[in-house]
């Protein structure tokens, strides 16, 4: 019995040993498998979201992370981009509203309405009954008034406006564009040039204007709007010569104003379509 305890303590002490040691092996390999996931996870994704050591890691492209990392810098960088557009839009919107009123409507209003009209020239003069001549515009209006346009073949058109007697007729109170050209062609023959007067030497010299004029109804005299002049300088022992006269300009009109044009010389007057024409549109 004295011989058996000596061994029994050998035994156990190597028994506690043993368990030690095994103890030990378990800890360490359980803290280098918590060691790599936790590298793993500082180096994936969900540590981008959450910021969980976000600076420690290395920006290496192909890197989950660093994937990540630039996908939420561009994202954020769109955001930032279309914030200061819209700020911006809206600081000159407002601005260009403060200064030109007229240029900017509010999306609340209602919509401008579509005007144009743009006529042009016919081949069918409209001319007194009595002396043949272009009809006269009245005393208190230079020039004979073109009455012929055409408003609705070729390429005339007419949008919301009316063409009455070669006047065309506002329909809507606004700013309007307003445009007119005339083409003059003065034919002669040599022996007119041989036989010519100091009348016809007169007329060759004579420039040639071009009016537009607007009609008011509580107003009875037109109101000049805008002439332009081209001197008239027919050359000698030619057959024709050839000028255009050409005007625009932007004009406040209200509704039921009319436009008409005149010239000095309708008789010279070539009414091509593409060559003598009269129109109006609608701004704002």
């Amino acid at each position: 019995m004295t011989g058996s305890g000596p061994k029994l303590g050998v035994v156990l002490l190597l028994a506690v040993l043993l368990q030690t040691v095994v103890v030990t092996i378990t800890v360490l390999h359980f803290s280098t498998a918590l060691n790599s996931m936790k590298e793993a996870f500082a180096r994936s994704s969900v540590s981008c979201l959450t910021g969980a050591d976000l600076q420690s890691v290395t920006a290496v492209r192909g890197d989950p992370c660093w994937q990540v990392t630039q996908q939420l810098h561009l994202l954020i960088q769109k955001s930032l981009s279309q914030r200061y557009q819209r700020q911006i839009s809206s600081a000159v919107r407002d601005e260009v509203s403060r200064v030109l009123p007229s240029l900017v409507m509010e999306d609340q209003a209602s919509p401008r309405p579509k005007v144009a009209a743009h006529v042009t020239g016919s081949f069918v003069p409209k001319l007194d009954q009595e002396g043949g001549a272009p009809v006269s515009a009245g005393r208190r209006v230079q020039g004979q008034k073109i009455s012929w346009w055409e408003g609705q073949k070729g390429l005339a058109f007419l949008q919301d406006v009316q063409l009455v007697d070669g006047e065309l007729v506002v329909p809507h109170p606004g700013l309007y564009y307003v445009y007119a050209q005339t083409y003059f062609r003065h034919t002669h023959s040599l022996e007119e040039e041989e036989g010519e007067g100091g009348e016809e030497a007169e007329d060759r010299g004579r420039p040639l204007l071009q009016y537009v004029y607007k009609k008011v109804s509580n107003y009875p005299a037109p109101f000049l709007l805008m002439k332009t002049i081209r001197t008239s300088c027919w050359s000698r022992g030619s057959q024709f010569s050839l000028h255009s006269a050409h005007q625009g300009g932007l004009f406040p009109l209200s509704a039921g104003d009319r436009l008409f044009v005149t010239v000095t010389n309708a008789s010279a007057v070539d009414m091509d379509e593409k060559s003598s024409f009269f129109g109006a549109f609608l701004v704002s």
